[in-house]
């Protein structure tokens, strides 16, 4: 037997094999930033906004109308929703069969989601006083992205991926409960920082 035909060693099996795993993580690999990062800015700038205008005991920090702070929340949500669309279509296109339609039903259960929320919110908003308007518009949405962090988790065996979404539904919890100012401040710090700078602690590591 000529020595190129001789069968490959444990060693060289095992190194052949680290080195294709190592390949399709670096294809399918998807920037921490590109996931947490854009939310994480985007309820920073809104829920800021929504505290500015709100304050802690009724009376506004800052000249912000509830229009004008819903208004920085929904555009921020909707660039953040958008760079996160993107991350979840690259990783899909990597994949075939069953991972790619789970991948596919997930992106769009993202759609759906926050479509029903403003539906929702839009036919009830105007029933309620301009305060519960905005916790109704903010806690609804945060609720659908909690609920799709765990299911994403769960989809993709992902823990950290799953207790993020557990974070993002006791801040929103608490935060409805204690108020819309509350809300705001414990959601532009705790989550909006919190994703930043998870975002890049989980970069730093990568």
């Amino acid at each position: 037997m000529l020595d190129d035909e001789r069968a490959p060693s444990p060693e060289e099996t095992l190194r052949v094999i680290e080195e294709q795993q190592a390949a399709a993580a670096r294809h399918i690999y998807i920037d921490p930033l590109v996931l947490y990062l854009p939310w994480g800015v985007a309820w920073l700038l809104g829920f800021t906004a929504y505290f500015l205008h709100y304050g802690l005991d009724g009376r506004p920090y800052a000249p912000i109308s509830q229009p004008q702070a819903q208004s920085v929340l929904m555009i921020a949500q909707l660039a953040a929703g958008a760079v996160a669309a993107y991350g979840i279509t690259r990783m899909n296109r990597q994949v075939r069969g069953k991972s790619r339609a789970q991948g596919a039903m997930y992106g769009y259960a993202w759609f759906a989601g926050i479509s029903l929320v403003a539906v929702i919110a839009i036919r009830l908003g105007p029933l309620l006083p301009p305060q519960e308007t905005g916790l109704l518009w903010a806690g609804a949405m945060l609720t659908i992205v909690a609920l799709l962090y765990m299911a994403g988790g769960a989809i993709w065996l992902s823990w950290q991926m799953f207790f993020v979404g557990v974070w993002v539904a006791v801040v929103n919890g608490v935060g409805v409960l204690l108020g819309a100012g509350w809300h705001a401040l414990l959601t532009a710090v705790l989550l909006g920082g919190g994703f930043i700078v998870a975002g890049l602690w989980l970069r730093h590591r990568r």
